[in-house]
Protein backbone atom coordinates (compact mmCIF):
# COMPACT_ATOMS: atom_id res chain seq x y z
CA UNK A 1 0.00 0.00 0.00
CA UNK A 2 1.12 3.40 -0.62
CA UNK A 3 2.08 5.54 2.21
CA UNK A 4 2.70 9.70 2.40
CA UNK A 5 3.75 11.35 5.14
CA UNK A 6 2.73 14.92 5.34
CA UNK A 7 4.85 17.31 7.35
CA UNK A 8 3.62 20.41 9.37
CA UNK A 9 5.40 22.82 11.49
CA UNK A 10 4.08 25.95 12.99
CA UNK A 11 2.80 28.47 10.44
CA UNK A 12 1.88 25.93 7.39
CA UNK A 13 -1.55 26.89 5.36
CA UNK A 14 -4.16 24.72 6.72
CA UNK A 15 -6.04 24.69 3.61
CA UNK A 16 -2.80 23.35 1.91
CA UNK A 17 -2.41 20.08 4.00
CA UNK A 18 -5.61 19.51 5.23
CA UNK A 19 -7.50 19.42 1.14
CA UNK A 20 -4.71 17.23 0.28
CA UNK A 21 -5.02 15.00 3.05
CA UNK A 22 -8.81 14.93 3.00
CA UNK A 23 -8.71 14.10 -0.43
CA UNK A 24 -5.74 11.34 -0.05
CA UNK A 25 -7.77 9.74 2.73
CA UNK A 26 -11.13 9.53 0.36
CA UNK A 27 -9.33 7.68 -1.94
CA UNK A 28 -7.77 4.98 0.64
CA UNK A 29 -4.52 6.40 0.27
CA UNK A 30 -2.57 5.57 3.42
CA UNK A 31 -1.92 9.28 4.52
CA UNK A 32 -0.04 10.12 8.08
CA UNK A 33 0.31 13.86 9.37
CA UNK A 34 3.50 14.35 11.22
CA UNK A 35 4.12 17.46 13.81
CA UNK A 36 7.66 18.92 12.85
CA UNK A 37 7.78 19.64 17.20
CA UNK A 38 7.73 18.12 20.32
CA UNK A 39 3.44 17.75 20.00
CA UNK A 40 0.81 16.28 17.91
CA UNK A 41 -0.65 19.90 18.44
CA UNK A 42 0.27 22.38 15.27
CA UNK A 43 -0.57 25.83 14.74
CA UNK A 44 -1.55 26.69 11.17
CA UNK A 45 -0.69 30.25 9.71
CA UNK A 46 -4.09 31.61 10.61
CA UNK A 47 -4.72 30.73 14.22
CA UNK A 48 -6.48 26.62 13.58
CA UNK A 49 -4.91 23.89 15.74
CA UNK A 50 -4.40 20.71 13.87
CA UNK A 51 -3.99 17.57 15.53
CA UNK A 52 -1.13 15.59 13.78
CA UNK A 53 -1.42 11.91 13.72
CA UNK A 54 2.08 11.75 14.99
CA UNK A 55 5.37 13.52 15.95
CA UNK A 56 8.63 13.25 14.29
CA UNK A 57 10.78 10.89 16.46
CA UNK A 58 8.34 8.65 15.76
CA UNK A 59 8.55 8.05 12.25
CA UNK A 60 9.98 5.52 10.15
CA UNK A 61 11.06 6.92 6.84
CA UNK A 62 11.44 3.46 5.29
CA UNK A 63 7.49 3.17 5.38
CA UNK A 64 7.03 6.43 3.13
CA UNK A 65 6.20 6.51 -0.63
CA UNK A 66 5.91 10.32 -0.50
CA UNK A 67 6.90 13.31 1.61
CA UNK A 68 4.37 16.36 0.61
CA UNK A 69 5.42 19.66 2.42
CA UNK A 70 2.07 21.93 2.78
CA UNK A 71 3.23 26.16 2.76
CA UNK A 72 2.66 28.29 4.35
CA UNK A 73 5.69 31.01 4.62
CA UNK A 74 6.58 31.02 8.83
CA UNK A 75 5.37 27.01 8.42
CA UNK A 76 7.95 26.43 5.66
CA UNK A 77 10.72 27.99 7.25
CA UNK A 78 10.09 26.06 10.34
CA UNK A 79 10.07 22.77 8.64
CA UNK A 80 13.81 24.13 7.07
CA UNK A 81 14.69 24.17 10.65
CA UNK A 82 14.29 20.24 10.92
CA UNK A 83 17.65 19.33 9.39
CA UNK A 84 17.03 15.17 9.97
CA UNK A 85 13.93 16.23 7.92
CA UNK A 86 15.88 18.00 4.94
CA UNK A 87 18.29 15.43 5.02
CA UNK A 88 15.65 13.05 4.27
CA UNK A 89 13.67 15.02 1.72
CA UNK A 90 16.96 15.21 0.13
CA UNK A 91 17.55 11.39 0.75
CA UNK A 92 13.99 10.44 -1.03
CA UNK A 93 15.04 12.62 -3.98
CA UNK A 94 18.00 10.61 -4.59
CA UNK A 95 16.28 7.35 -3.97
CA UNK A 96 13.46 8.72 -7.01
CA UNK A 97 10.89 8.70 -4.42
CA UNK A 98 7.92 11.07 -4.67
CA UNK A 99 8.42 14.40 -3.13
CA UNK A 100 5.68 17.10 -3.39
CA UNK A 101 5.25 20.71 -2.22
CA UNK A 102 2.89 23.09 -3.08
CA UNK A 103 3.09 27.27 -2.06
CA UNK A 104 6.51 28.68 -0.57
CA UNK A 105 7.31 24.73 0.12
CA UNK A 106 8.89 24.21 -3.55
CA UNK A 107 11.54 27.16 -2.30
CA UNK A 108 12.46 24.93 0.31
CA UNK A 109 12.86 21.94 -2.25
CA UNK A 110 15.39 24.31 -4.23
CA UNK A 111 17.39 25.66 -0.86
CA UNK A 112 17.74 21.80 -0.83
CA UNK A 113 18.96 21.53 -4.56
CA UNK A 114 15.99 19.54 -5.72
CA UNK A 115 14.93 22.05 -8.39
CA UNK A 116 17.84 22.41 -10.03
CA UNK A 117 16.98 21.68 -14.13
CA UNK A 118 13.44 20.48 -13.18
CA UNK A 119 10.50 21.81 -14.23
CA UNK A 120 8.19 23.21 -10.99
CA UNK A 121 5.86 26.03 -9.68
CA UNK A 122 5.22 27.63 -6.75
CA UNK A 123 3.23 30.56 -4.72
CA UNK A 124 3.67 33.36 -7.97
CA UNK A 125 5.01 36.16 -5.37
CA UNK A 126 8.30 33.50 -5.14
CA UNK A 127 8.51 32.34 -8.66
CA UNK A 128 11.75 34.86 -8.86
CA UNK A 129 13.63 32.61 -5.78
CA UNK A 130 13.42 29.56 -8.16
CA UNK A 131 16.70 30.17 -9.79
CA UNK A 132 18.47 27.29 -11.79
CA UNK A 133 14.54 26.29 -12.46
CA UNK A 134 11.62 26.35 -14.91
CA UNK A 135 9.34 28.23 -13.51
CA UNK A 136 5.66 26.73 -15.30
CA UNK A 137 3.16 29.60 -14.18
CA UNK A 138 0.74 26.19 -14.08
CA UNK A 139 -1.54 24.46 -11.16
CA UNK A 140 0.11 21.35 -10.67
CA UNK A 141 3.93 20.55 -12.43
CA UNK A 142 5.00 17.07 -12.82
CA UNK A 143 8.59 16.52 -13.38
CA UNK A 144 9.62 12.95 -12.64
CA UNK A 145 9.22 12.15 -9.07
CA UNK A 146 8.75 15.89 -7.81
CA UNK A 147 5.85 17.38 -7.73
CA UNK A 148 4.65 21.24 -7.18
CA UNK A 149 1.63 23.57 -6.54
CA UNK A 150 1.25 26.79 -6.89
CA UNK A 151 -1.11 27.56 -3.09
CA UNK A 152 -4.35 27.34 -1.34
CA UNK A 153 -6.59 27.80 -5.05
CA UNK A 154 -4.35 24.54 -6.55
CA UNK A 155 -4.64 22.24 -3.38
CA UNK A 156 -7.67 20.15 -4.53
CA UNK A 157 -5.54 20.05 -8.45
CA UNK A 158 -2.87 18.38 -6.21
CA UNK A 159 -4.85 16.37 -4.27
CA UNK A 160 -6.21 14.83 -7.40
CA UNK A 161 -2.90 14.64 -9.16
CA UNK A 162 -1.55 12.74 -6.49
CA UNK A 163 -4.81 10.34 -6.26
CA UNK A 164 -3.74 9.81 -10.41
CA UNK A 165 -0.50 9.23 -9.32
CA UNK A 166 -1.02 6.66 -6.75
CA UNK A 167 -4.55 5.00 -7.67
CA UNK A 168 -5.09 5.98 -11.29
CA UNK A 169 -7.17 8.53 -13.29
CA UNK A 170 -10.57 6.59 -13.00
CA UNK A 171 -10.14 6.72 -8.98
CA UNK A 172 -8.84 10.59 -9.40
CA UNK A 173 -11.92 11.38 -11.21
CA UNK A 174 -14.36 9.38 -9.08
CA UNK A 175 -13.29 11.37 -6.15
CA UNK A 176 -13.27 15.23 -8.53
CA UNK A 177 -17.00 13.77 -8.86
CA UNK A 178 -17.51 12.85 -5.49
CA UNK A 179 -16.51 16.27 -3.94
CA UNK A 180 -18.54 17.93 -6.58
CA UNK A 181 -15.12 19.49 -8.08
CA UNK A 182 -15.05 21.40 -11.93
CA UNK A 183 -11.47 22.05 -12.96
Amino acid sequence: MSKVYVFLADGFEEVEALSVVDLLRRADVDTTMIAVSDTIEIIGGHGIVVTADKVFEEVSFEEADMIFLPGGTTGVKNLAKCEELCDKIVEFNQEGKMVVAICAAPTLLHKLGILDGKNATCYRDLASELTNTNYIDANVVVDGNVITSQGFGTSVDLGLALIEHFRGRDEAKRIQNAVMYRA
